[in-house]
């Protein structure tokens, strides 16, 4: 049975790479039938809080990743921790260091000066024949866990494929500080051992990490998990991605209307492929995903592609669906549509014209509000006295319809540009600068059923009179 874990620190909200990994090791484990399991990290008692707790978990229930287990968190684990410590000092595995701040800086500067890593020394370190400095009065211990001195420890990345450190360049790593609380390194190796994660998937800035925790385990003569390190996302300017990017807080995507459909898809290609496929859903996900075909190399953010993406999930929506979707939007405008039909017909005439759940929203204010004003553009170059007749002469034929539907509109707009001798281009823009208030809008007919015919006739009035 494959175990997995997104185990995320709360000291913000969930970045679009934690989304990522969180991502790609819930597909893991769904992909074998296996179990996800959710862990919060907030050993960092500075700086976690309840509310980055919450945000990371309001973003995952809106990308729909709901984990089998959990969640569970390393604050209410302290007990067994120090159980776990306890025994390593007992067996030998780990040992109290009572080397106070200005040795171990001596010691760095030493190193420093010998060009050599800065290091622990292991003056504190048991050994055998090794006399032991006498126990300075006062001091409180760390614990650190006796690492090997010889060989190599090493990994087959299921990504990056085999990774070798050797152990003289790993520490003896600190795993529980002076006040007995005990350091990220060690909790989560307890937790992987004690939940029994089969595969570890997480970014590659914990590569140097995945040494020391294997030594640990091996140490408690616990099983070792598969680890996949997934490579950073950069921004579209080839940086680190960080907050001068935009958005990259899973929530401010739905708040700038993406659907989170399309932005699971986009993450899963941020970094994963199968062939040329760029729309997945989420079961063909499942299906087809594996580690193996994650990237090595960094991947880079494209905006362009994730407003493509949200757009063909919008269309691909049925109108009813996209309505519902949309109403948040529109309240966040004050507009509370009242008619669920006439929401859903407006916004599937305009969603292929919009990006974003915001910006379709923005585009049906009209239809739910007065026109106070026009574009600028669009009124300088279609409300002219050249169009100014045209205008009075489609207000003639609409005072006088009498079927106020798509087709008889159509007629209706067809039959007074061949009465004027133009072209429908020179309608067109000056009848949707002035129904709109902007020279775009679907077709003409739909345009002008939506909007429906006092309001038509009460807006070409105030466009004429504009001219």
């Amino acid at each position: 049975m494959i175990k997995t874990r997104f185990a995320p620190s709360p000291t913000g909200y969930l970045h679009i790479g934690g989304a990522r990994t969180a991502l790609y090791s819930w597909l893991c484990a769904k992909n074998k039938l296996g179990i996800n399991v959710l862990r919060i990290e907030d050993t960092d008692l500075e700086r976690s809080t309840p509310e980055a707790v919450a945000a990371i978990i309001e973003g995952l229930n809106w990308l729909g990743l709901e984990f089998d287990e959990g969640p569970f968190y390393q604050t209410k684990r302290f007990e067994r921790y120090k159980e776990v410590i306890g025994q390593m000092l007992k067996d030998g595995t780990a040992y109290n260091c009572y080397c106070s701040k200005d040795e171990l800086e001596k010691m760095r500067e030493l190193a420093e000066k010998n060009k050599e890593k800065p290091r622990y020394n292991g003056l504190w370190r048991p050994e055998i024949d090794k006399v032991l400095p006498i126990i300075p009065a006062g001091v409180l211990p760390v614990v650190r866990f006796k690492n090997p001195l010889e060989g190599a420890t090493s990994f087959d990345d299921l990504i990056h494929g085999q990774i070798s450190f050797e152990n003289t360049e790993l520490d003896d790593l600190i795993i529980a500080r002076q006040d007995g609380s005990p350091t990220y390194n060690f909790c989560v190796v307890i937790d992987d051992m004690d939940m029994q994660i089969t595969h570890v998937v997480r970014g590659d800035d914990h590569i140097n990490n995945t040494p020391r925790q294997i030594n640990i385990l091996k140490a408690l003569g616990a099983k070792i998990p598969q680890y996949a390190h997934v490579a950073m996302i950069l921004g579209d300017d080839g940086q680190k991605l960080s907050k001068r990017h935009g958005a990259v807080s899973v929530t401010q995507f739905r708040d700038d209307g993406f659907l989170p459909e399309a932005v699971l898809n986009y993450l899963v290609r941020l970094g994963w492929s199968h062939g040329d496929q760029e729309l997945f859903s989420r079961t063909q996900m499942i299906e087809l995903f594996d580690l193996k075909d994650v990237n090595k190399s960094a991947s880079a953010f494209n905006t362009s592609k994730l407003l493509w993406l949200n757009q063909q999930y919008m269309m691909a929506m049925p109108a009813d669906e996209l309505a519902q979707a949309l109403k948040p939007y529109l309240a966040n405008l004050n507009i509370i549509p009242d008619d669920a039909a006439y929401l859903a017909l407006a916004a599937s005439a305009h969603v292929a014209r919009c990006h974003t759940l915001v910006e379709l929203a923005q585009m049906l204010v009209y239809l739910y509000e007065d026109i106070n004003s026009f574009d600028e553009e669009s009124k300088s170059l279609y409300l002219t006295e050249v169009s100014k007749p045209v205008l009075i002469a489609l207000k003639d034929q609409i005072s006088t319809c009498e079927h106020w539907d798509k087709d008889s509109l159509n007629v209706l707009i067809k039959q007074t540009a061949k009465d004027l001798n133009i072209k429908m281009g020179q309608i067109g823009m000056p009848m949707r600068t002035a129904i709109v208030g902007r020279a775009s809008s679907p077709n003409l007919d739909l345009t002008l059923f939506l909007v429906g015919k006092e309001r038509a006739l009460k807006r070409l009035n105030t466009a004429i009179s504009a001219i």
